[in-house]
């Protein structure tokens, strides 16, 4: 069982290589939140609130689903779902999961559920562990985000 444990984030990670390689193409999903682009299944089935309850990511539950923002979100645990369903915005990843140092550029690119920081009750996504690591100041992100959302949603 340890070895299944040890093998899942590895797992996700080279499933997320490829649907975040993938264009999104499921009618009525938005692009302003990172999502699997076949299901529509928000960062992925990661649950949000796990990053804080846990600090970690924990995959949610197939059973445990709701609609917000237009992704569907998974949790781990009733309470969970309850606690984003009180406080959507408080749980869904800054920049809706995408790279906050490829936003701060006008790029969307899709953070990775298993490279987060929680930063000033806010929880990032990060692209790469070097992204990650240089993400100090999200200044230029909050300043380009705008303009950016616009053209997620407008396309």
């Amino acid at each position: 069982m340890r070895t299944s444990r040890l093998f899942a984030p590895l797992l996700a990670a080279a499933c997320f290589g490829v649907i975040a390689g993938t264009a999104a193409a499921t009618p009525g999903l938005t692009e302003r939140i990172v999502s699997d682009p076949a299901t529509g299944i928000a960062i992925y089935g990661y649950d949000p609130v796990a990053y804080f309850t846990e600090g970690r990511p924990v995959l949610g539950q197939r059973d445990l689903e709701v609609e917000w923002g237009g992704a569907a979100w998974r949790f781990e645990s009733e309470a969970n779902r309850a606690a984003f369903l009180s406080a959507p915005e408080a749980y869904v990843p800054r920049y809706g999961g995408y790279d906050p140092l490829a936003v701060a550029k006008g790029v969307p690119a899709a953070g990775h559920p298993l490279l987060f920081r929680i930063s000033g009750d806010r929880l990032y996504l990060f692209r790469s562990p070097e992204d990650r690591d240089a993400a100090a100041d999200v200044r230029e992100a909050d300043a380009a985000w705008p303009k950016l959302r616009r053209q997620l949603i407008e396309n």
